[in-house]
């Protein structure tokens, strides 16, 4: 298409776009139905990941769990059958790629083809650059990013061929604002949002506009994992609060989900505001953790 007819073109897909957004400020979105679907969601012992899956549970899905605690998918599996779900349990590790493609056969073969993915599990060590461990780093990288490529190539095809899916990326708001002393942890969840973001683009590039991408970006959530957090601009969140909000946003199609969704106004001030202006900032915002940093001495 020539150039010139390209850009008014634009221009009215940007208006639309805007007018549309206002509407939908007055109109909800419209919930799609969950109730026929199989939704398979890792780290789902624990956190996020069980409370994710009990909200699902309520809208009777079909439920695939996948953790590496026997003991933690279990108890949220017979949490979820008490809701009325039918639930199937797996005990994965998530670092392990040959793990993940062998269950995703077992799955497939023994249950069906999962057309919802969510990518929940991810673990994190509160240390500075010198002091996290290198098995560490790489663990975090295993499970926080390289999971999301094999469990997304196991499963896409099938969404793909039917032109019907959604895949769900669980990254953080230390995805677009960098933490000190959660430097492995940040790295990671940067690249899960680029792998949620460039996902997007290649199916829309496909015409698989069927198969839906969401990424969830909570602050500080209560999971126990990052031990005695506390800010002075944003709560810390309960895991029910961030599963209700994630759910709401599948169901409506929602592409990045900010809980709360004051973050984006942090991340439109990252852009805009003097250096200076953002390390006051964050000094003003007292995020605190238990962590572990290097003294400075050579080893």
């Amino acid at each position: 298409m020539n150039l010139f007819l390209e850009i008014p073109i634009l221009l009215i897909t940007i208006i639309y776009s805007y007018l549309e957004a206002l509407v939908k400020l007055f109109i909800p979105a419209k919930r799609k139905s969950v109730s026929a679907e199989i939704v398979l969601i890792t780290g789902a012992g624990h956190g996020i990941g069980r409370a994710t899956a009990t909200e699902f549970a309520k809208h009777q899905s079909t439920l695939v769990l996948w953790d590496i605690s026997k003991h933690g998918v279990e108890e949220t599996a017979d949490e979820c059958r008490r809701l009325g779900a039918t639930v199937h349990t797996f005990v994965v590790n998530c670092s392990k790629r040959d793990e993940i493609y062998s269950t995703a056969e077992k799955v497939k073969k023994n249950i069906g083809d999962v057309t919802i993915l969510v990518n929940n599990a991810g673990v994190i060590f509160c240390a500075d650059l010198l002091s996290i461990q290198d098995h560490q780093v790489q663990n975090t990288f295993e499970v926080n990013v390289l999971a999301h490529f094999w469990t997304t190539r196991a499963f896409l095809p099938a969404m793909m061929r039917n032109n019907h899916g959604h895949v769900v990326t669980i990254a953080s708001s230390a995805g677009h604002i960098g933490v000190e002393y959660m430097i492995g942890y940040c790295s990671s969840k940067y690249a899960a949002v680029g792998f949620h973001t460039a996902l997007t683009a290649e199916l829309s590039a496909l015409g698989k506009y069927g198969v839906k991408t969401s990424c969830l970006c909570p602050v500080f959530v209560n999971t126990g994992f990052v031990k005695n957090p506390s800010t002075r601009l944003l709560p810390i969140l309960k895991t029910k609060t961030v599963a209700q909000k994630l759910l709401d946003g599948i169901l409506t199609n929602k592409k990045m989900i900010f809980v709360p969704s004051s973050v984006r106004l942090f991340l439109f001030l990252n852009f805009i505001l003097p250096e200076r202006v953002l390390v006051a900032l964050n000094k003003l915002q007292e995020i605190k953790f238990d962590t572990v940093i290097h003294d400075g001495k050579e080893e």
